[in-house]
């Protein structure tokens, strides 16, 4: 079959094998089943419409439902190797009588700008699977230890005393709001480019409402140009897994700290380890330097994208819609490897509760609550207080012991009495800043380190991860039951089916592709 009478040579074959071919095999591993989902909605447009009869319906969809990734290949040099072409020479091939109006008003501009969207919008909802999976196990893990004192840090500083569940609880939350964007953007992008044509619309009356919905799309995207010229969805995926990989970077970074020799607080197992060839006494994590190495490339993915695209007219191009995108697949392995481990790092982490309880009452976490004490207590201006808390840290930190056992009472009432306040009971002041256990029970605000506010903080993560989990699932059943409908649409005998709207009927096979199969 002659597919261009435009030109009269085949493609070069540079252009063949530096562009085509990579781009080929990639929609073909990837949106294969997104192509026939699309073509399978197409032809109950054809019926309705009067270009196909029940009868040709019935045969082009069983020659979609044929396909598969070896036969779309096989020749597929004949069809210019572009993947469109190609379904259309072998389905054409394996009617038993010729259909010439199938792909009437009909272009690759829209078809590929959704089978691209439709290939993003899955790979969206995988991606929120595994942040559901991460969230549980962060959560489970920080149940397990809402009570043990930790140092926490600011500056890299010893601040305050925290809980491994008071970290990880964060840790829950820097995930729950991941997914909580990624669904927004979700709603935002599922909408369909199909019925567009080239840029300027078809001339046909495709009913575009109801092709979106029968590829599981909210609606149709409302403008033609914008349709097949924009590919805005791929930039706001991009940029919130950018964002997420910011977070998951800045942890792995205090895990890294953490995990050292110097630190000594957390450990991993040795099926997370590495050795030193050269020194035995080491026990290094290198997957945590490699997925926080991961994590770079999740910016450097929009960037990518962003770059690709400006510049560029507003209109179908192949620089957007091919070059702009070519790393796509790639930032999405990236993704899910970094969910992945990231993952069986928080599942496997060991907390080192001597080590975290021993740095805490070596160091001076107790300034802040003596500061209140002497302002609460003593009527000491809190500036002042500020001022007396840390002369009587400078003094303790003299001694030379390290601060081991700082409570001094007798420092206090010095640095107290220097700055015009003296104390009737200096040592009642010490009492609460020198109990680690104490500090932790000291916050009673709603989000702080106490046991009981983590409690609460874990309870109500886990209700919103409840609520989110029950919402992806909705959207993915909605996608699986829009491929049900289309495959009922177009199969033998489905005409008298009816369909939403009051439409006339006529429906086709598609075959077993399922759209959740995509990869």
């Amino acid at each position: 079959m002659r597919l261009t009478g435009r030109l009269a040579a085949a493609p070069d074959d540079f252009v063949r094998r530096e562009f085509l071919e990579p781009q080929f095999r990639h929609e073909v591993a990837h949106l294969l089943p997104w192509y026939v989902l699309i073509e399978k909605a197409l032809l109950r447009e054809y019926h309705r419409l009067g270009v196909l009869s029940a009868r040709q319906v019935e045969h082009l969809a069983y020659a979609l439902g044929e396909l598969t990734e070896e036969r779309v290949t096989a020749g597929a040099g004949a069809a210019l190797t572009d993947i469109a072409l190609a379904m259309e020479t072998r389905v054409t091939e394996a009617l038993p009588e010729p259909v010439p109006a199938w792909h009437v008003d009909r272009s690759r501009n829209d078809l590929q700008a959704c089978a691209q969207l439709l290939y993003g919008r899955d790979q969206v909802s995988g991606i929120a699977a595994m942040l559901g999976e991460l969230a549980e196990a962060t959560l489970e893990q920080a149940s397990r230890d809402v009570t043990s004192p930790m140092p926490g840090y600011t500056h890299l500083q010893s601040a305050q005393i925290i809980t491994p569940g008071f970290y990880l609880s964060a840790v829950a939350e820097h995930v729950l709001r991941v997914s909580s964007r990624l669904l927004a953007t979700y709603d935002r992008i599922n909408f369909s480019p199909l019925g567009a044509g080239p840029m300027a619309g078809q001339e046909l009356a495709w009913d575009r409402d109801w092709l979106a919905e029968a590829i599981g799309c909210a609606g149709p995207v409302p403008h033609a140009l914008s349709a097949v010229a924009s590919r805005e969805w791929l930039l706001d995926v991009a940029a919130d897994i950018a964002s997420a990989g910011v977070g998951f970077s800045r942890v792995l970074t205090d895990l890294m700290a953490w995990s050292s020799s110097a630190y000594g607080l957390v450990e991993l197992p040795d099926e997370l380890a590495g050795i030193s060839a050269a020194m035995p006494q080491k026990k290094n994590y290198p997957i945590l330097e490699r997925l926080r190495g991961r994590t770079a490339h999740l910016t450097a993915f929009y960037v990518d994208f962003a770059t690709g695209q400006r510049n560029t007219p507003y209109s179908n191009m192949v620089e957007v819609s091919k070059e702009a995108g070519l790393h796509a697949s790639t930032m999405f392995g990236a993704i899910r490897a970094v969910l992945a481990g990231f993952t069986l790092v928080v599942d496997r982490l060991e907390w080192r509760t001597d080590r975290m309880r021993a740095v805490c009452e070596e160091d001076h976490f107790g300034g802040f609550g003596l500061a209140n004490e002497l302002t609460l207590r003593a009527g000491v201006p809190w500036r002042t207080a500020q001022v007396i808390a840390g002369r009587y840290v400078t003094a303790v930190l003299a001694r030379g012991d390290g601060g081991a056992g700082h409570g001094d009472p007798a420092a206090l009432a010095a640095a107290a009495r220097e700055a015009g306040h003296p104390l009737d009971d200096p040592a009642s002041y010490l009492t609460g800043s020198a109990d680690v256990d104490a500090q932790l029970r000291a916050k009673v605000s709603a989000g702080s380190t106490s046991p009981d506010s983590v409690a609460a903080l874990l309870a109500e993560q886990r209700k919103r991860l409840d609520a989110l989990t029950a919402e992806w699932d909705a959207r993915r059943a909605a996608v699986r039951e829009a491929v049900a409908a289309t495959d009922a649409a177009v199969a033998p005998g489905g005409e008298g089916e009816g369909r939403r709207g009051g439409h006339a009927e006529g429906r086709a096979p598609v075959g077993e592709a399922a759209a959740g199969e995509a990869v």
